[in-house]
């Protein structure tokens, strides 16, 4: 097996030769870069590095080589995320493809399901969104009513679902329907893949109390979709969605480490512009206590990260992702909370004058955190499945 040690130095002299010189040190974070799509103008610079980097196959390095990625081994990957995040490099491309449905059809899509969808989502063509709740199948996902009734060779899909990020920007929806209404709700689930281009789907913004607008409402009526379309078997998408649901764990636990990465360094020049300090040392006691106490919990979480990728088989993430989304999504939460509890008055800028932009950004952050233990699964959920398939507690 290659040193994964002597790899990292090789892509990192690699990167260094390749990526645009003003990319380097632009990167904010894990979903930093080009989304793609039929809708998406890459800059010239994202269109460069996308287009070098698919030389190599490292818009999914770790895909097989059939389907357009790297090939590499799941180390291999994680050094080569590691020489980018050094080197302040925003990924070629970024996704729901890349980190929801492509792994997830690697698993679970019939061979020509791969080479149709893999291949576009490498190269960028296909931007992918996440159909799964409702108005009234949130945290119960399975009570969901969208229904898809058989016909011929296409199911007809009529319903509407809710928090779906970026999916007025999006060509294409893995979507959950109910095919059979007869038996236990689980049972009777199927897994769809839906282009947002077909007649009678709509996709319409959520306006948020931040002010920023990711998420959407999506409507069907009547949408003819191909029954070559299901991913995995009719009626048993169940095991398929749960089965996604962990790579989004995983990537969101993985994301919020990033975007926690310099939060310390970050706490600490707030406390001391808005508390005041003495050669440095910030001037309130239970504010630095509460610094440090944040630090030390985001370096936990970060190493935990680390180790659960390591401790994954075959790269795939198992149950243990529900804690990185957990402690993640609320260790998010406590930080832009201390944010605001040091700024004071200044935490409460909206616009005008008054306020910096930073102070401004801070403001939306701490609004827009209060979501992050409600997406991809409420907190609750997550403690339910760590209870029950992690630490094999009784119901």
């Amino acid at each position: 097996m290659p040193d994964p040690t002597a790899f990292r130095a090789e892509a990192t002299a690699w990167l260094r030769e390749h990526v645009p010189p003003a990319l380097i040190g632009t990167r904010k974070g894990a979903f930093d870069g080009y989304w793609g799509g039929r809708r998406g103008a890459p800059s010239d610079d994202q269109r460069r590095w996308l287009e070098v980097a698919l030389t190599r196959g490292w818009t999914a390095p770790t895909w097989p080589k059939e389907y357009g990625g790297g090939g590499l081994t799941p180390a291999q990957g994680r050094e080569l995320r590691a020489a980018m995040r050094e080197l302040s490099v925003p990924s070629p491309l970024v996704g729901f493809g890349l980190t929801m449905i492509g792994p997830t059809l690697l698993d679970y899509g019939t061979d020509a399901q791969k080479a149709t969808y893999l291949p576009p989502i490498v190269r960028g063509e296909i931007r992918w969104c996440q159909g799964y709740s409702e108005p009234d199948a949130g945290s119960d996902l399975a009570g969901l009513k969208t229904r898809a009734i058989r016909d011929g060779d296409s199911f007809v899909v009529n319903g509407q679902k809710v928090w779906t990020s970026y999916a007025d920007a999006s060509d294409w929806i893995f979507c959950l329907v109910r095919t059979n209404p007869d038996v236990k709700k689980q049972a009777g689930i199927t897994f769809l893949l839906i282009d947002m281009e077909s007649p009678g789907v709509a996709a319409r913004r959520i306006q948020l109390i931040s002010g920023a607008s990711p998420f959407c409402e999506v409507f069907l009526e009547d949408v003819r979709v191909p029954v070559s379309h299901v991913v995995g078997e009719i009626d048993a998408g169940w095991t398929v969605a749960k089965a996604l649901l962990l790579y989004e764990r995983s990537m969101i636990g993985d994301a919020i480490a990033g975007q926690l990465a310099g939060a310390e360094a970050s706490l600490v020049g707030l406390a001391r512009e808005h508390l005041g300090h003495d050669d440095g040392r910030i001037a309130d006691a239970a504010v630095r206590e509460a610094i440090a106490r944040n630090a030390m919990d985001e370096t936990a979480h970060r190493l935990t990260v680390a180790r659960v990728a390591q401790e994954s088989t075959a790269g795939k993430p198992s149950a243990a992702s529900s804690v990185l989304k957990v402690a993640g999504s609320e260790l998010k939460q406590r930080r832009w909370n201390l944010a605001t509890r040091i700024a004071g008055p200044q935490a409460l800028g909206w616009e005008g004058p008054g306020f910096s932009e930073d102070e401004l950004t801070m403001t939306r952050s701490w609004l827009r955190s209060l979501a992050n233990t409600i997406e991809g699964g409420t907190s609750e959920v997550q403690l339910n499945i760590l209870a029950k398939r992690v630490l094999g507690l009784p119901k």
